[in-house]
């Protein structure tokens, strides 16, 4: 154990690290909760909102090398408040970690920081925007100009991106709900980014270029107590339409889903619990867990039944938080690329 953990851990962010994806789903006491009806506001909602236990700035991008081969990037900063509001220096309640990744085929690398707020070493400011920990940084004059770098041991990368269409708002006009007993989120994405940059891998420099999805979600309490994870989908088809979508599962084997259509001009469509239907087809063994990497999904309204594969099935993020995320490939009647996130998969 580093002695960046140690002192982590000694300043009781370890708590909310070791409650995992799982522990979303305790008590929200103290803090707002989302409500329906909330009207955004831009660019202020781009920055934190500290009243709200839970959230993040959260990007995957899909990348294509010269030589044609696939790579998957993602960078993420998270917030999670220890209490509600704010303060100044060290008794500042807030928590700040960040994850970075690149997956190509053969190949996963994952590293993460820690910070606690106050202090300046993370944070998010709205205007002009910029999301950082440590010399890992998201910035730009806005939200639709970025530049994003960050470094591990093994990797590092540089991009620029720059957004070709609108945000997209998830459920009822951003507010995303998360199980029928009415846990729920604030939920947009920017899914309309083209991407140029370069990876730095251990065989040396890799220009690329492709597309990115980033995730703007806050929330208090975003799962009912007996849901443990969730297996969160981001697909672009080659038609230009993109679909959101998660299931989130339960003790009892069931599961609450929800789906967001995206036609290529940015218009959005929310599918409520039961319409789309997500079913692993196939299991990878994967650090003492088995973990589905392909799954077939459908949403009758759409005609869409496709299969999702790994590109990279030992794709996991072996952190603090553990979790399997990377890039996938897209058959059947909608073809494409995307993302998958699967949480709350444990040892057996």
């Amino acid at each position: 154990m580093n002695a960046r953990v140690v002192i982590f851990l000694l300043l009781g962010a370890g708590n909310a690290v070791a409650q995992g994806f799982a522990g979303l789903g305790t008590d929200a006491e103290g803090f707002t909760v989302p409500e329906p009806g909330k009207r955004f506001e831009f660019p202020r909602d781009h920055g934190d909102h500290p009243d709200y236990r839970i959230e993040w700035w959260y990007l995957t991008a899909i990348l294509t090398a010269p030589d044609g081969a696939d790579y998957g990037l993602q960078w993420t900063l998270f917030r999670s408040a220890l209490a509600a509001g704010e303060a100044e220096g060290w008794e500042s309640p807030q928590v700040w970690f960040g994850h970075a990744a690149v997956t190509s085929a053969s190949a996963h690398f994952a590293t993460e920081r820690f910070a606690r707020g106050g202090t300046g070493q993370a944070g998010v400011t709205a205007a002009p925007f910029a999301a950082w920990i440590d010399d890992w940084k998201m910035a730009g004059d806005s939200l639709d100009r970025l530049r994003i770098t960050a470094t591990g041991e093994d990797f590092a990368y540089d991009i620029a991106m720059q957004a070709e269409g609108p945000l997209v708002f998830h459920g009822d006009r951003g507010y995303s709900a998360k199980s029928a007993q009415g846990q729920a989120s604030y939920y947009y994405s920017q899914p309309f980014y083209t991407v140029e940059g370069t990876l730095t891998l251990p065989g040396g420099e890799v220009p690329v270029h492709g597309a990115a999805w980033l995730d703007r979600e806050w929330s208090s309490q975003p799962l009912a107590d007996d849901q443990s994870g969730w297996d969160w989908f981001s697909l672009s088809f080659d038609t230009g339409e993109k679909m959101m979508g998660f299931s989130l599962r339960d003790a009892d084997g069931g599961s609450f889903t929800s789906a967001t259509w995206i036609a290529a001009d940015g218009g959005a469509t929310p599918y409520g619990d039961g319409n789309l239907v997500a079913t692993p087809l196939e299991t990878s063994r994967v650090e003492g867990r088995d973990v589905p990497t392909r799954w077939r999904l459908t949403l009758q309204d759409r005609a869409l039944d496709v299969n999702v594969g790994a590109l990279n099935p030992k794709a996991w993020m072996d952190l603090s938080i553990p979790y399997w995320e990377g890039p996938v490939q897209v058959t059947g009647t909608h073809p494409g690329k995307g993302y998958l996130e699967m949480t709350g998969y444990e040892r057996e």
